[in-house]
């Protein structure tokens, strides 16, 4: 079962493009991952395409071996777009070996802890703010809008929501200068004005959901050590599950920790053991987020381990499309310290018709899928009916 021929796919998701990994064996096995270069920025493509002509000939199933190699050749530029890369090749060759095999991809790696997975709603009214014309989806024009989502994410089942700071002072819009858009770029201070924002978004959800569904913050990369701080102590009055905070720095996430009365999530933007490892040796975290188109499914069950050892829990980072939340299904059914699941509930009408088999999702939980691979495969015809932007 060797490697015969390596494709990219691309399709139109709205307010960005979805990407799919197609490898095809010469027994005419087919194996599929997702990975995005609208989050991680354009050219892991052409990373991928510049390294399939090394792997056409191999054995599919020696995944492991494939990524050694992949990450031995690149040893000098790792990470960011090289490391997506590899894990995008690595979740494609995990479908082909289980599908070869007849098994789900969670199979290879000692069966199911559990089957039936805890998710929460993400980017909850994130998206109705900054997304919902090309999303096509209601939108939020108000805190009442606001409180008006927390009853609905009660109303679908979910028992958990994340949401960003959001801005209602004239135009609805996010508030994300980490990103250089938006105000505050690139000073990154958390001014009186946005910590005000949040607590009023927060005290809003909390008045549409009740006192009993699990309210994530994500701050991203927006603010400075000293603004996380502020922010964070403005938003403990809401009891959050916990706040999202991405840092390069493992002594500066650690002082944080430090100051705050909530649980500090991070990671999601890191890549591979090597840059874990000093947050989990400093201690810098509560939950650990790890992606798994990013690092691959093998590498993130390995990050997983590390975290385990040291008694912190995992969540996949998990915004993409159909595709990866299977692949993130299968990381979530293995790993024995799960906190919680990422999902969007909020995407285009035609999100679902990606792929032929979609994830099984029914008051907030997701069922783990019991086909080959992932239990799932990308519908061509589809792709091909909404054509990259």
């Amino acid at each position: 079962m060797n490697i015969a021929t390596i494709d990219c796919l691309h399709a139109d998701a709205g307010t960005r493009n979805f990407d799919f990994l197609k490898i095809t064996t010469t027994d005419g096995v087919t194996g599929w991952s997702e990975y995005n270069e609208a989050f991680g920025g354009r050219g892991i493509t052409a990373v991928i395409e510049h390294i399939a002509p090394l792997l056409i000939g191999r054995d599919a199933r020696a995944t492991e071996a494939i990524v050694a190699y992949t990450q031995a050749i690149r040893r000098q530029a790792s990470g960011g777009l090289i490391q997506q890369a590899i894990g995008a090749i690595e979740n494609a060759l995990l479908d082909v070996k289980a599908r070869g095999l007849g098994i789900p991809v969670y199979e290879l790696f000692g069966g199911p802890i559990r089957r039936e997975i805890e998710l929460y709603w993400s980017h909850c009214a994130t998206y109705r703010v900054t997304g919902h014309q090309k999303l096509q989806i209601p939108p939020i024009k108000s805190l009442d809008d606001v409180r008006a989502l927390g009853r609905e994410v009660v109303d679908k089942g979910y028992r958990g929501l994340k949401t960003n700071v959001l801005l209602f002072d004239g135009e609805p819009r996010g508030h994300v200068p980490g990103y250089a858009r938006g105000d505050n770029f690139p000073e990154l201070t958390a001014e009186r004005v946005y910590a005000k924002a949040i607590t009023e978004q927060l005290a809003a959800f909390r008045d549409g959901t009740g006192p009993d569904v699990n309210i994530h913050v994500d701050l991203n990369f927006n603010y400075k050590t000293e603004g996380f701080v502020r922010m964070a102590k403005a938003m403990a009055p809401f009891d959050l599950a916990w706040v999202e905070i991405d840092s390069r720095d493992p002594d500066a996430l650690r002082y944080i920790r430090d100051q705050i009365e909530m649980p500090l999530a991070s990671g999601e933007c890191l890549f591979g053991r090597r840059e874990y490892k000093p947050f989990f040796d400093r201690q810098s975290l509560d939950v650990a987020i790890i992606d798994v188109p990013w690092n691959g499914l093998g590498e993130a069950l390995k990050i997983a381990a590390m975290a385990d050892a040291i008694e912190t829990n995992v969540a996949p980072h998990n915004f993409y499309g159909p595709l990866s939340s299977m692949m993130s299904a299968h990381f979530c059914a293995i790993v024995p310290n799960l906190q919680v699941m990422e999902i969007d509930p909020d995407r285009v009408p035609w999100y679902e018709d990606f792929v032929t088999v979609s994830p099984r999702v029914e008051n907030g939980k997701m069922t783990l899928p019991d086909g080959p691979g992932w239990g799932t495969e990308i519908n061509e015809e589809v792709l091909a009916m909404h054509p990259p932007m």
